[in-house]
């Protein structure tokens, strides 16, 4: 892991006026979060939260159901919540994780009420603004018994050529019954420093449905999930679509611990390299039957850079069912040729292969966005393949 040095990025001062409506903040600004995943002109969602720098400048629930709140007035109102931070994840874990519990800028709570089937999804994103700009999140999210909610989430930075940081802690809670689906589109620039900290618990008959996409270029990423399964039926999947283009350095993964039966965990990535490095971890453990879990990580490597799969299973009883499949290469000549007899040229065969094996169409993402991450894929430089 690279050495950060937390002496470069502004802690302090970076706040911002509140924005009544999203809708007037600027074209430049509207793209950048579109990229991350953030439509501020949708109409079709149960709520918004917008923080800049360090500054909540938007929040609210359109829907009565699911309350969308700032974490620091979340903490002022439920008396510290007692039940929910700094819970599952520890304040003292890292430097990361004591510099957002120590100085604090904000993230969200959100949470469902008691069966409440939230069809429209959560928006939310957090955003580097200021060059330099250090961020300090803690972002809540509780699913009650029998509900269930999707959060589309974006991570932006202003510009592309954007220097700064931001260390997030999220802690995820899904109840007896609920079903949560979450939604992370990172949009990142090249001077990026990234450590998100999330760890997430899954009660009986529980889901959780994690989509990971991040398509742009990203100094310094680290993250890495835990998810527990602590209660009878629960589900856990992770999909994950990630490209590196030079000068990234992802460093990204996923662990799941079985600790009821009748639990199902399933972790699945498509990396492409474009010039940088990407070390693409996964973790199932089972502690308890029965139980199954699979683990399956592919990579291409399009004109250089590194891949490094690491899947790990391990079983602590007797009758767990845990299996892995990985796969690091280059496009197969043989693919490419069977396209071209079909009439395509050379650069549009590699594109289509590399838009097939980025298929992001079983996340189930809003038409908008999915229309967004296929123009980044297209973008990908197709002359790199070879």
């Amino acid at each position: 892991m690279n050495k950060v040095d937390l002496n470069q990025f502004k802690f302090e001062g970076l706040v911002h006026d509140e924005i009544a409506d999203l809708t007037k903040i600027s074209a430049e600004d509207k793209e950048q979060l579109l990229m991350a995943g953030i439509d501020v002109d949708a109409t079709e969602t149960s709520g918004t939260f917008l923080q800049v720098d360090h500054s909540n400048v938007h929040c609210g629930s359109h829907e009565k159901d699911v309350e969308v709140m700032d974490i620091k007035k979340a903490l002022e109102k439920y008396d510290g919540l007692p039940d929910y931070y700094f819970k599952l994840v520890d304040k003292d874990k890292d430097e990361f994780t004591r510099s957002a519990a120590e100085n604090l800028h904000g993230g969200y709570f959100v949470r469902t009420k008691k069966g409440a089937k939230i069809e429209k999804p959560v928006q939310s994103c957090l955003f580097l603004k200021a060059e330099q700009s250090g961020q300090n999140i803690h972002n809540i999210v509780v699913v009650e018994e029998d509900s269930e909610l999707h959060i589309i989430t974006g991570c932006a930075a202003a510009h592309d050529k954007f220097t700064g940081a931001h260390f997030g802690i999220s802690e995820f809670y899904v109840k007896k019954g609920g079903k949560l689906t979450f939604t992370m589109v990172h949009n990142w620039g090249e001077n990026v420093t990234v450590r998100p900290r999330t760890v997430g618990v899954v009660e009986e008959g529980g889901v959780l449905l994690n989509n990971y996409v991040l398509l742009k270029k990203v100094k310094d990423l680290q993250s890495y999930p835990t998810i527990y399964l602590n209660g009878e039926g629960s589900v856990a999947r992770f999909n994950s679509v990630l490209v590196a283009p030079e000068g990234s350095h992802l460093d990204t993964g996923t662990r799941i611990i079985q600790n009821a039966p009748n639990t199902k965990g399933e972790v699945i990535s498509r990396t492409i390299t474009t010039g940088g490095t990407i070390i693409a971890r996964g973790h199932i453990q089972g502690n308890n039957v029965p139980a199954r879990g699979h683990i399956e990580c592919k990579g291409l490597l399009l004109g250089g850079g590194r891949i490094h799969a690491i899947p790990e299973l391990e079983a602590t009883v007797e009758g767990v069912e845990l299996s892995h499949e990985a796969a690091v290469g280059k496009i197969a000549q043989e693919e490419i040729e069977y396209l071209m007899a079909r009439g395509m040229d050379e650069d549009e065969a590699t594109s289509t292969i590399v838009r097939g094996f980025l298929n992001v169409d079983i996340m189930g993402l809003p038409e908008k966005l999915q229309k967004e991450i296929d123009r980044q894929i297209e973008e990908l430089d197709s002359s790199d393949a070879m």
